[in-house]
């Protein structure tokens, strides 16, 4: 049970509008509203730098900001991913952007005050990197067929070992997916409960009529806007890593580690 003004009450899941059918839940939650804004103002944002949209013919600020965004993954795209052409890397980049810009806009949004983060949940990060995962294996197996399974086995292994590191090969890649859900659950979560503990410190030290605690309190102000400008860093950061994971990813399955 969470206590009032606790660090980790920032991260519970509230029901708005309660569904339920049967002893199935259906809740629209306060997670499923912060993710519709997301999506929201991403569309918006590409309605308005489109040309459809009112974009210009000379890019502004925002259609520069778009086409950065654009290039930059297209560029990760492009270092990470060996051994296939421009044209279907060019495929694959969209559907990276997609969780690229994502995260970008999500992420830096749970430090809105009486904003929710949405990447702090393990079971919302867990079903984004598991659903890549799924989703990268099936590549493989297209580009690759039934090849794609040789990366259980190294060439020239002896036929007793064969079953031992079949297994070994197994186990680290299914944790791919479990591994980067925790990263990033685990980052955010770590991060604003760290922001909002000192926060409540420093807040707890301006109250105090003390004159010691006065003299004290830009310290402490400090600390929290440093800590805040670092977690801000780690959230926009936690983007660009992902992104890397998912092109790598992606590179041993179509490439098979070569």
């Amino acid at each position: 049970m969470i206590t009032p003004n606790s660090p980790l009450e920032q991260f519970t899941i509230l029901p708005l509008i309660p569904m339920k059918i049967g002893n199935l839940y259906f809740s629209f939650t306060n997670p499923s509203l912060f993710m519709l804004l997301t999506l929201s103002l991403v569309l918006l944002l590409l309605h308005f730098v489109t040309k459809n949209g009112g974009g210009n013919s000379v890019p502004n600020a925002w259609q520069s900001l778009v086409e950065l965004i654009y290039d930059f993954v297209l560029n990760l795209v492009n270092e990470q991913i060996g051994g296939l052409s421009g044209n279907v890397k060019q495929k694959f980049s969209p559907r990276i952007s997609v969780t690229f810009t994502f995260l970008l806009f999500r992420n830096p949004q749970g430090m809105i005050p009486y904003s929710f983060t949405v990447t702090s949940h393990f079971l919302i990060t867990l079903g984004l990197s598991f659903s890549i995962f799924i989703g990268i294996t099936l590549v493989g197996f297209q580009r690759n067929g039934l090849h794609f399974l040789s990366f259980l086995l190294p060439a020239g292994v002896p036929l007793p070992l064969a079953p031992f590191l079949v297994l070994l090969e197994l186990i680290p890649h299914s944790f791919r997916a479990l591994s980067s859900g925790i990263r990033l659950f685990a980052n955010m979560m770590a991060g604003h409960s760290s922001v909002k503990i000192l926060s409540g410190s420093a807040w707890t030290m301006l109250c105090m009529n003390d004159l010691f605690y006065f003299i004290g309190d830009p310290g402490p102000l400090f600390i929290v806007l440093a800590l805040t400008g670092l977690e801000l860093g780690v959230a926009i950061s936690q983007a660009h890593v992902s992104t890397i994971l998912i092109c790598i990813y992606l590179n041993d399955a179509t490439n098979l580690h070569q």
